[in-house]
């Protein structure tokens, strides 16, 4: 076969493969897993939170549990409200506790999905779910990561996946929402959390100070519509 054969040859057959391609083949994949709860390394993404480093009573914890076939992480500690005069100075609430992960390399985008799905299994308490993007909503006098929250409410005893929809998350700073018709960028994301607070919450959680237990398998992306 002569050269100029070959190279038309060639051609040929990549002009016939990607007039066969199909829209799934260049769609990105229906999910994207993002973190997983399995191993020692895992957790090593992430960084523990509380209000006792501002003068409060609350600790977390963050463990592996389980056999090496079925090992899962778990989040847990305990939630007190009480504060000492000296720590009013600098917080005017206790009772929180969270986990945020390590600040990602480069960005996750998720611009091609539209739902944050967690499989967990958890005590009946609401727990906050947050995404950390690049600044570019405008607050005055800070540089700090935009922070988009959604409440999700974890059912007690057993397995479960909360599907939250990227639309669901609201812009707040400081615990405060923001203008609710902002929206995230969610191709600029840097990190994630996860928290509890010992008050708030839909009717029927469980609320108040006490323990929490929250038991994490895998966190992943949904392209749903």
């Amino acid at each position: 076969m002569s050269r100029l054969r070959a190279l038309w040859q060639a051609a040929s057959n990549a002009t016939k493969k990607a007039l066969s391609w199909k829209f799934e083949d260049l769609a990105p994949p229906s999910e994207l897993c993002i973190f997983n709860f399995q191993t020692k390394d895992d957790l090593r993404r992430w960084n523990l939170y509380a209000d006792s480093e501002y003068g409060g009573l609350s600790s977390a914890s963050l463990e592996i549990k389980g056999t090496d076939e079925h090992a899962t992480g778990v989040f847990s500690g305990n939630l007190f409200t009480d504060m000492s005069q000296d720590s009013r100075r600098i917080m005017n609430r206790s009772g929180f506790c969270g986990m945020r992960s390590t600040q990602l390399e480069g960005y996750l985008d998720l611009d091609p999905y539209d739902t944050l799905a967690l499989r967990v299994r958890g005590d009946g308490r609401c727990y906050i779910s947050t995404i950390h993007t690049e600044n570019w909503v405008n607050v005055p006098g800070t540089t700090e990561n935009n922070t988009w929250q959604a409440f999700v409410f974890i059912p007690k005893g057993y397995w479960y996946v909360a599907r939250i929809p990227l639309s669901r998350y609201l812009p707040t700073w400081r615990g405060n929402v923001m203008d609710s018709q902002l929206e995230m960028n969610p191709s600029r994301i840097v990190a994630m959390s996860l928290s509890v607070n010992a008050e708030g919450g839909p009717v029927g959680a469980v609320t108040g100070p006490g323990e929490f237990r929250l038991e994490l398998d895998w966190i992943k992306a949904l392209r749903t519509l």
